[in-house]
């Protein structure tokens, strides 16, 4: 049977009908492309803009579909904060982009900083120092532990400019928690028998840490004067047992300077705040002098009025993801707890809560006995994340910080940081890892249930440390805790205070999280400034799969005021350091130090035969 002939209407229904298909078929993919994401937006701001306000607005171009990725982009200046930028798990897949300008030419105009900072303005003369008022901050009064002008740290006012002729202790008396001291060292600020400076405070240094004491009392007895000091440090100080001041009877005794007095501001550069009149005083140096009517044209000065200035916060359950930092400078933060309850560290700034000597000591089996417990907290860093995954910084800086520079806290996945620059930090340059939950005594081995508490997989290469740890002379370059399957590689570390690069923690070799570090062709030099018990790399606890290797450490520092002159290494493996492997490292002679060590651990070609070619990769290498 054979199908009818088709006719012209026919033919022209079904045109008609194809037409009709393909026009609602264009309709519908024009209001696809009206409701489906772009692949990528950019927002550009300027300083006169909010961060807070970009990063919600990003936020929400993604969440209504407007976006998947959003890049931020930051024109040149300074993004002056007044609480810290929170990024959440709503803001993963964020790029915030700041300028990145060759760093041949590159100039503090050039480059987009993130800052806590407060301008001050308006100097006036008195004498050779130069005063100013101290304006409230978000509502408030501020106090403040730095201060930077021209770009330049300045100095706290100290007894000593040169740490070479700092006073030394005389004895250490525990149970009455008295500190006797020269009274020479007092003279500038004991008038009779009372103190005329109500802050004053002591840095005291301790064998591999220095403690800020909050002077309570001055009390003079012949050549002799009695120290006392708040609490808690009072407490926390005289209880401890390590690090101890050393005292006469060593042949090295604990050195000292004295900070924060206006009777002890007598050199350029240093200054004062008095926070009961809220007055800035500070000795210009040459060329910050004043103009002639009182106000100054060439003096920028800026105090930190933050301790942090990015937060990443998510959780377990829902990390903040995928995060790209590139080309942004983090500058003007502060650490206030010194001011405020002093600070008694155990080790690489992490400070005590409570801590005491134990009698019996504690039996611990596959380990020596434990003569004491602590527990600790942690310092602030002007970037912190918890829990987040692939988070990661490139050609960033990390400057002009009173507290740590970046500080991967718990829970974190990944994340390289490189390219980057880390100077004139007071404390730990890179952080990452746990250093015992404040609730877990120190000692203990930390082995949590939940393994997602653990940072895990973080790299840190390529990147440059100078001038880190320049307050808290314990604390290091790069500082990782409880860390499983980091990476340490092809880093510049250099004129740091105490170790280089800190790598476990535990003072146990009990099997624990960490495990699989990598710690390779980093250059180490110029460690030390002001601390021995040290090494230019340094481990700590049971860390299977981890290797040391083709790192150069050399050029330690010589001061004439550490606790031991000899007890200084290029490589140190400390308590319970067990399953490591170091090889290929490259140091002008064989001092090593293995203390306490568990099993495992083995070292290989270690020394000044190591090959010349190994010795010439490591550090930064160019693009």
């Amino acid at each position: 049977m054979h199908e009818p002939p088709e006719t012209t209407k026919n033919k022209e229904n079904m045109k008609q009908n194809t037409t009709g298909r393909r026009m609602a078929t264009a309709l519908l993919a024009a209001l696809l492309l009206a409701v489906l994401p772009t692949a990528a937006a950019d927002i550009f701001i300027t300083p006169d803009s909010s961060l807070a306000d970009a990063v919600r607005k990003a936020r929400e171009m993604r969440r209504i579909g407007q976006a998947t990725k959003v890049t931020i982009h930051l024109a040149p200046g300074t993004y002056y904060l007044y609480e810290p930028l929170r990024l959440r798990p709503e803001d993963s897949g964020l790029t915030i982009e700041g300028p990145q300008p060759a760093a041949a030419t590159a100039s503090p105009a050039d480059l987009a900083v993130i800052s806590g900072g407060l301008r001050i303005t308006d100097w006036k003369r008195q004498g050779k120092l130069l005063v100013a008022d101290v304006p409230d901050f978000n509502g408030r009064p501020v106090d403040f532990r730095q201060l930077w002008v021209n770009g330049r740290k300045a100095v706290r006012a100290r007894d000593v400019s040169d740490f070479e002729q700092m006073h030394r202790i005389l004895t250490y008396d525990k149970k009455n928690r008295v500190l006797w001291i020269p009274k020479a060292a007092v003279n500038k600020i004991v008038s009779g028998k009372s103190a005329n400076a109500p802050y004053l405070e002591m840095v005291l240094h301790e064998m591999w840490c220095t403690s800020n004491l909050r002077i309570k009392s001055l009390t003079p007895q012949g050549d002799s004067v009695a120290v006392r000091f708040h609490d808690p440090e009072a407490r926390l100080q005289f209880e401890h047992p390590w690090p101890s001041p050393m005292t006469p009877d060593t042949g090295h005794p604990s050195p000292f300077y004295l900070t924060n007095a206006l009777e002890l501001l007598d050199e350029p550069g240093e200054w004062y705040h008095d926070i009961r009149t809220h007055k800035l005083y500070y000795m210009p140096r040459n060329g910050e002098a004043p103009m002639a009517n009182g106000k100054s044209s060439t003096l920028s000065a800026v105090v930190p009025v933050l301790e942090t200035l990015v937060e990443f916060i998510g959780s377990a359950e829902h990390p903040v993801r995928n995060i790209t930092v590139k080309g942004v400078t983090f500058s003007h933060t502060t650490w206030m707890r010194p001011s405020e309850q002093g600070h008694v560290p155990l080790q690489a700034g992490m400070f005590l809560t409570e801590a005491y000597k134990l009698r019996p000591q504690i039996d611990r089996p596959n380990n020596h006995k434990l003569d004491n417990q602590g527990w600790l907290g942690r310092a602030h860093a002007a970037v912190e994340l918890h829990h987040a995954e692939a988070i990661g910084f490139r050609g960033c800086r990390f400057e002009h910080l009173g507290g740590s520079g970046l500080d991967y806290v718990v829970g974190c996945r990944g994340g390289t940081t490189t390219r980057c620059t880390f100077t004139d930090i007071a404390m730990n340059g890179y952080v990452c890892g746990s250093f015992s939950p404040e609730g877990q005594e120190t000692h203990r081995p930390y082995q949590p249930t939940d393994f997602r508490e653990v940072c895990t997989g973080q790299t840190v290469s390529q990147s440059e440390f100078c001038d880190v740890t320049n307050e808290d002379w314990g604390c290091v370059a790069v500082c990782a805790g409880y860390v499983s399957g980091i990476t340490i590689e092809h880093n510049t570390i250099h004129d740091v205070s105490y170790t280089g690069i800190s790598l476990g923690w535990g003072w146990n070799r009990d099997l624990v999280c960490m495990k699989d570090n990598k710690v390779r062709a980093n250059l180490i030099y110029n460690y030390a400034q002001h601390m021995y018990d040290c090494a230019g790399i340094y481990t700590l606890g049971n860390q299977p799969g981890t290797v040391v290797s083709e790192n150069v450490v050399r050029d330690i520092a010589t001061p004439s005021y550490v606790h031991d002159p000899n007890h200084w290494f290029y490589l140190y493996t400390d308590e319970g350091s067990s399953n490591i492997t170091l090889r290929d490292n490259w140091t002008p002679e064989e001092k090593f130090l293995k203390n306490a060590n568990g099993p495992g651990n083995v070292w290989e070609n270690n020394g000044p035969q190591v090959a010349d070619a190994i010795k010439q990769a490591a550090g930064v290498t160019s693009d």
